[in-house]
This record gives C-alpha cells, structure tokens and sequence, in this order.
C-alpha cells in the first residue's frame, strides 16, 4: 500500500447479545403461558394486589389491650434471650444505659445515630458516659438505639435503616440496648406495615426493615447454642412509658 492510500476504516459490527441458559429458560415458559396475550391482565392483577395490601390469618393473641400487649411482648422478649427494663418516661434511659454498662463491666462508652428522639434525652446528667455518633465500624462494644416500633405476639423489634438509627448499629457491637416507646408495641406484624404506610407514605420505604427477635445465637455447629454468633450476644430492651 502506498502512502497516498489510506488504510481501510473498520466499522464495528452491531450483533445481538447472545442468549443466556435464563434467557432461553424464560422465554420457553414465556411462550407456553401465552404470556404476552395476559401481559396487561397481569399487571392489573399486581397492581391490586400491591394496593389492597391484603392481610394474612392474624393470631388472636396480640387482639388484647395495651397492658396486655406490654405483658406479652415482655413475656416473648425474655423467652428468646432479651432482657426488659420498664422505664417511667424516656428521660430515665441515660441512667438505665450506664446501669446496664456497669452490671456487665462494660466501658461506659456507646454509639448511636442521629436520632432526634435519642438527642433530646438529658445525657448531661451522666457526665462520665461517652457517645459517639453514626454508623458503628465494628469497633464498639455498646449501641443504643431506637425502635420505630415492636410485636407483642412475638417479642418483636422493628428497626428502620437510615443516619438516624444505623443498621450496623443492630449487628456490629457486642451489647445492643434498644429504646422502645411503651405506646408502640401493637399486637401483629401487619398493624406495624400499616404504621410504616402511614409514617413514610405510599410506594415509599426505607432501604431495609429489620426484625430483630432476642439477641444473636446459632446452633448450627454440634448443636450447642451460642449468643453472638452472627450479631450481638446481648440484647436489652428499654421500654418507656
């Protein structure tokens, strides 16, 4: 090729991605259900669904009042290893965090997150304790934090993602003390999906819900129980009011 020629531009060739093992697997069951033909029935059928927020067979024993449900939820808290403290109001958890400390030995230090529920409360009054703030880097041995809610038929805590109570916060610290309004522990799981509509809007939830019965323990290995395998080996519950 002489120089006064120029070299043939190659253009790429566009070629369809090749079909995966899921692609061909799908497509099959696609075709055999005549999927497209109910394709807008379908969606009809989800969107109804998602909408109505239908309700499963709900136990008759959370159906009970508030003192019941306080008892109950104490009672099923305690059989799956937590331990309960009743607090008068929220402006005894300070002192409740320290004695909780103490009676294990523990440093008086904690961490938790941004809550404005948390940073209300009189902290000042206990001088020696330490706080620190966000998510925990696996170094802590203490989290305080506070439950949007609990299920009394279960012993049940429902923690929500978010700077304001961090999710490793739940899993990370040996010793997990978690601050509970008296008025929301409710009798089932689907009164505290029915909350969460309610508190956060339509269509609209955090990152993750956590559902944290007793503290961490496994019996994967000979059979034998261990606390703190996978999270906290220690879970203590204040609940105010």
């Amino acid at each position: 090729m002489s120089d006064s020629e120029s070299a043939p531009t190659l253009k790429p060739v566009n070629r369809p991605p090749r079909a995966t093992s899921r692609d061909r697997v799908l497509g099959t069951l696609r075709h055999a259900l005549d999927a497209a033909a109910f394709e807008e029935l379908r969606r009809d059928v989800v969107a109804s669904r998602l909408a109505s927020h239908p309700r499963g067979p709900i136990p008759a024993r959370g159906q009970i009042d508030r003192a019941g449900r306080l008892a109950l939820f104490r009672d099923q808290a305690i059989a799956a290893g937590a331990t309960v403290e009743p607090l008068a109001s929220l402006n005894a958890v300070p002192a409740a965090v320290c004695a909780v400390l103490r009676a294990h030995n523990l440093p008086l230090q904690v961490r938790m997150g941004a809550d404005s529920r948390l940073a209300a409360l009189p902290w000042h009054a206990e001088p020696a304790l330490e706080i620190g703030l966000g998510p925990s880097d696996g170094g802590d041995l203490a989290a305080v934090s506070f439950a949007f809610g609990a299920v009394a038929e279960s012993g049940t805590l429902v923690l929500l993602s978010g700077p304001n109570n961090p999710t490793t916060l739940n899993f990370l610290p040996d010793t997990h003390i978690v601050v509970l309004a008296a008025d929301d522990v409710v009798g089932d799981y689907e009164t505290v999906w029915d909350a969460l509509r309610a508190h956060f809007g339509p269509a609209v939830m955090p990152r993750a819900i956590n559902w944290i019965t007793g503290p961490s323990r496994s019996a994967d290995i000979e059979q034998r129980l261990v606390f703190g395998a996978h999270g906290p080996r220690r879970l203590h519950i204040l609940v105010a009011g």
